[in-house]
C-alpha cells in the first residue's frame, strides 16, 4: 500500500472546476497534477491559476502515471463515456452528478471498476458535510424517535437568470430532477436508508427560456425536458416521503429538507451546502432547539479526499458508485413513473453509508 498523497487529474475546466481546484489544491492528502479540457487553452488557464503543473488533452492526462483518481467535471451527457475511458486507463473515477444518464451505463461503470480493482464514485458529497452529518447523528441518537416520514422540496425559477450558458440544464441529464434532486435524494438515503418504490407526476409549462446574463443575454433556448416533478417515495424501512423538484417557482431559491419521527422532527440545512444549523422540534414544545453544525471551511472535493483516504486504507468510500447508482435509479424511476402514471419498484438497493467520524477534516494530513 502506498503511503503518499493521492494523485488527481481533473477533466473539465468549466465553471465548477474552480470550486474543486480551490479545495483540492489545499487538501494535503491529494495532489492535483493535471487539468484537461477539449479547450486546452481553458485547461492551461485553470492550471496556471491554481498552480497545477500540467495541462492539456484528456489523452495526455490519462497517460500520466502520477494520476490515481480522475475527477470528471464534464457535462452530464459525457459523464459515463469519460469515466469509462478513465477506468480503461487504470484510473479510479470521481464524477460530478449524475453518475450516468441511464441505468445500463451506470451498471457498466460499476462493473468495469470492480473488474479492474478500481473505484468509481460520484457527487454530491455535500452529505459528508457537518450539516447533514449532525442531522444524521441526531436521528441515530433517537432525538426524534423512530423516523416516520420526510419532506424534500427544491423550488426555483431555473438557472437561466444567472447562468450565462444554461442550455444543458434544459437538455437530457439536466432539469431539476437530474441537476438538483441528487442532493436531496442522497441526503435522504444517508438519513433514512435505501428507497424501495416511487410514484410521480411531472410537467413542462414552458417550451423555451430566455438567458438573463452574459454575452447571450436575451437569447431564447429550447426546453427539452420536464421542469416540475412531484414524487412520493417509500423507503425499504417503511418510512415515506414527499419530494418536489421544480424550475417553475417564482421563489429565488427555496430548499426544504425535514424528517419527522415518532417523538419529534428535525429540519435540516440546505442539502446543496456542507454546513448549516438543524432545528429539532419535539411534541409539546413551542419552539425548536438548534443543533449547530461545526464550523466548516470544506466544500466540493471533500468526497474526493474521503475516497483517496479510503483507497490508501483499503476500505470502501462513503460516496460510492453503488450509492450514486441507487440515486440514479430513483431519478429514472421518478421519470418513468411520471410518464407511465404508476408506482415503480426499484431493483437497486444500497447500504446506508456509515456516519463520518466526529473529527473528520479534509484539511488534515492523514497519508504521506
Amino acid at each position: 500500500m502506498r503511503n503518499s498523497p493521492v494523485g488527481i487529474g481533473i477533466i473539465g475546466a468549466g465553471a465548477i472546476s474552480t470550486t474543486y481546484l480551490e479545495n483540492l489544491t489545499r487538501f494535503p492528502d491529494v495532489e492535483v497534477h493535471f487539468v484537461a479540457d477539449i479547450d486546452t487553452g481553458r485547461a492551461r488557464a485553470q492550471a496556471s491559476r491554481f498552480g497545477v503543473p500540467h495541462a492539456g488533452t484528456v489523452d495526455d492526462l490519462l497517460n500520466s502515471d502520477e494520476i490515481e483518481i480522475v475527477v470528471n467535471l464534464t457535462v452530464p451527457i459525457a459523464h459515463a463515456p469519460v469515466a469509462k475511458r478513465a477506468l480503461e486507463a487504470g484510473k479510479s473515477v470521481w464524477s460530478e452528478k449524475p453518475l450516468a444518464l441511464d441505468r445500463r451505463s451506470g451498471e457498466e461503470l460499476i462493473a468495469e471498476a470492480a473488474a479492474r480493482g478500481l473505484r468509481v464514485a460520484s457527487a454530491p458529497d455535500t452529505f459528508l458535510g457537518p450539516g447533514i452529518q449532525s442531522a444524521l447523528r441526531a436521528i441515530n441518537d433517537g432525538l426524534i424517535g423512530s423516523p416516520v416520514t420526510a419532506r424534500a422540496f427544491f423550488r426555483s425559477p431555473g438557472p437561466e437568470p444567472w447562468h450565462p450558458r444554461p442550455d444543458f440544464y434544459y437538455a437530457a441529464g439536466g432539469g431539476p430532477l437530474f441537476d438538483m434532486a441528487p442532493y436531496y435524494l442522497t441526503a435522504l438515503v444517508q438519513l433514512l436508508g435505501p428507497i424501495a418504490a416511487v410514484s410521480a407526476t411531472s410537467t413542462r409549462p414552458r417550451s423555451s427560456r430566455v438567458i438573463g446574463s452574459g454575452e447571450r443575454r436575451g437569447e431564447e433556448i429550447r426546453v427539452e425536458i420536464d421542469t416540475q416533478y412531484s414524487a412520493l417515495l417509500r423507503f425499504e424501512n417503511g418510512v415515506t416521503a414527499q419530494a418536489e423538484f421544480s424550475f417553475d417557482s417564482p421563489f429565488a431559491y427555496e430548499p426544504l429538507l425535514e424528517v419527522t419521527g415518532s417523538s419529534g422532527a428535525i429540519t435540516i440545512s440546505d442539502p446543496n451546502a456542507f454546513d448549516g444549523t438543524q432545528y429539532l422540534w419535539s411534541f409539546g414544545e413551542d419552539s425548536p432547539r438548534e443543533i449547530a453544525a461545526d464550523e466548516s471551511n470544506i466544500g466540493r472535493g471533500t468526497g474526493v479526499v474521503e475516497m483517496a483516504r479510503a483507497i490508501r486504507r483499503g476500505v470502501p468510500q462513503r460516496a460510492s458508485g453503488a450509492l450514486a447508482y441507487h440515486v440514479l435509479d430513483v431519478m429514472i424511476s421518478i421519470q418513468e413513473s411520471a410518464e407511465e402514471r404508476c408506482w415503480i419498484d426499484l431493483a437497486s438497493s444500497v447500504e446506508r453509508p456509515a456516519p463520518l467520524p466526529d473529527d473528520f477534516d479534509p484539511r488534515r494530513r492523514t497519508v504521506g
